[in-house]
């Protein structure tokens, strides 16, 4: 089960059921690992201007996008397309890391991508716990890798898979 800090630094995310849509989206990308400890995260919920900020700071892109990830460790795998070293559950290991999640960004992709609002935040909230621990999509194996879990996390919360055309 995931333990989720929520800052919510955009009370539009407090309208939109931020909390509990994390706790759904952050636990089931835990329990499909079967990572059953009780791991940490922080969320920031905030608005594409805090987002732009973070970006610039952290990877040098003026500019907003939908969520951002900072793992509190390194865990990617050494082998394109193979599973990171997923944590143990040992108390050191336990806090995962920091998410931010822009809500203009959110909403905007949402209405151009036709999907329901609260399904594409869920699709993020698990592609951000993804990259907590260790998947990333720098390259086309690791790309798939992520992505696959992704949409069998979302299918088994009824979710449509988010990379289909």
């Amino acid at each position: 089960m995931a333990q989720i800090e929520v800052l919510t630094e955009d009370t539009r995310w407090t309208d939109a059921g931020l909390p509990a849509l994390a706790e759904v989206a952050c636990t089931a990308a835990l329990v499909e690992l079967s990572l059953d400890a009780d791991y940490e995260i922080s969320l920031l919920a905030c608005s594409d201007a805090r987002v732009a900020e973070l970006n610039t700071e952290f990877r040098g892109k003026p500019t907003p996008t939908n969520v951002l990830s900072w793992p509190t460790e390194e865990r990617g795998a050494a082998i394109p397309g193979m599973i990171p070293q997923l944590p143990d559950g040992a108390p050191h290991e336990l806090e995962l890391g920091d998410i931010a999640i822009a809500f203009e960004t959110c909403v905007r992709e949402a209405e151009e991508a036709e999907k329901p609002f609260n399904d594409h935040v869920t699709h993020l909230l698990v592609h951000g716990t993804l990259h907590l621990l260790g998947f990333d999509h720098i390259n086309d194996p690791d790309a798939a890798l992520m992505e696959g879990l992704e949409t069998r996390i979302l299918a088994k919360l009824g979710i449509e898979d988010p990379y289909s055309t």
